[in-house]
């Protein structure tokens, strides 16, 4: 006879240790849920640092789109003062930061402790995953996006006889050297490794909408509008927009000097892919090794799915005062997705959704 499996109950489970999960399991903890029957972390990834550790080499503490501090504990108290921000790998300082902040604060991280799913147990969730079950009061999702890469579907892109992938997949430019590559998409990591590929080879730039590039520095008035944009989707049941729709792109230094060589010139979306290439409605085609997609990722939830939380048009209607809360079940609240998915807007996301659970759970 098979042996039950044991559940582990705890009063809130957070599912993601990266900057949500990390911020919010920090708010548990000055709440009081500490011990084994208060919160659990439960984290998917091979180590600390959530997915910040699988970002690309190139991509350094100068270039990076920034860093905000988890609560408590600076960034830069964590960083020697010898590191060079133009040499130091986000893909290797981050992580380092996340894991001191783990031990700093004794966070109950649990890995491997991958989610596979989440069910209703009536008053309780049970959710499974590696290492086992936890039984849950409540549950604050934090997985963030890094696992759902979006790739669209185009006609053809099975005939292609090139190479290709997502950003997620990408390491160096130095690997594209020699090859015409296609780089589809319009959002900051897309002109980011634009910039790069650009500098060792040939590259067309295709995208859905006009980019819209900004000078100078984003304020915090363009910042307040972004999040206001998003924050309207998800309290409608929309899935979230892009916040580069509404900020538009930076223009850097970096990509001033790839529109001076050219490399900012933009093409509309190709209507085919060819065994070589693409082709556009005109009848005009571009002959390309590769094609990048720089094409974004989508939320992580299919582990909820059992739950039912997502609507008609494939959204989630949220709300509470940032919003984290699923507005049908007040008990879960999702941070990482709409509003809270940047690292300043998950500090204060993992802060009210704590307060709010706790208060609906009846433990302050």
């Amino acid at each position: 006879m098979q042996e039950a499996v044991r559940e582990v109950e705890v009063e809130v489970a957070v599912i993601g240790a990266g900057q949500a999960g990390l911020s919010a399991s920090y708010f548990l903890q000055r709440a009081g849920l500490t011990g084994p029957g208060g919160h659990v972390v439960l984290d998917g990834s091979p180590g600390p640092g959530g997915a910040w550790q699988f970002r690309w080499p190139s991509l350094t503490l100068a270039t990076v789109n920034g860093v905000h501090d988890l609560p408590g504990l600076a960034f830069a108290d964590t960083l020697s003062p010898q590191d060079d921000p133009a040499a130091v790998p986000a893909s290797t300082a981050v992580p380092h930061y996340y894991a001191e902040y783990e031990r700093r604060f004794a966070l109950p991280v649990r890995r491997p402790g991958r989610v596979s799913v989440v069910c209703d147990r009536g008053p309780r969730y049970r959710v499974e995953a590696e290492g086992g079950v936890v039984s849950a009061r409540g549950l604050i999702n934090a997985t963030g996006t890094w696992e759902h890469p979006f790739v669209p579907v185009y006609p053809g892109a099975a005939t292609f006889r090139g190479r290709q992938l997502h950003t997620r997949d990408y390491a160096t430019a130095d690997e594209f050297r020699g090859q015409h590559v296609v780089v589809v998409g319009g959002g900051i990591s897309a002109v980011q490794l634009l910039d790069e590929i650009s500098q060792v080879t040939t590259t067309t730039w295709v995208t859905r909408r006009e980019p819209h590039f900004v000078e100078g520095e984003f304020g915090p008035e363009q910042g307040r509008a972004a999040v206001a944009r998003v924050e309207e989707r998800v309290r409608a049941g929309l899935p979230p927009g892009s916040v580069v729709s509404v900020t538009g792109l930076l223009l850097t230094p970096a990509l001033r000097a790839a529109r001076d060589r050219g490399a900012l010139r933009r093409f509309p979306m190709f209507d085919e892919i060819t065994p070589t290439g693409v082709r556009w409605a005109d009848g005009s085609v571009r002959d390309a090794d590769v094609i990048l997609w720089a094409t974004g990722f989508r939320s992580a939830l299919d582990h909820l799915a059992p739950l039912r939380l997502r609507g008609p048009g494939g959204g989630i209607v949220l709300d509470g005062a940032v919003p984290t809360r699923v507005a049908a079940r007040p008990t879960i609240h999702l941070i990482g997705y709409g509003p809270s998915a940047s690292t300043i807007g998950a500090n204060r996301a993992g802060r009210v959704a704590v307060r709010e659970l706790l208060t609906e759970l009846g433990i302050r």
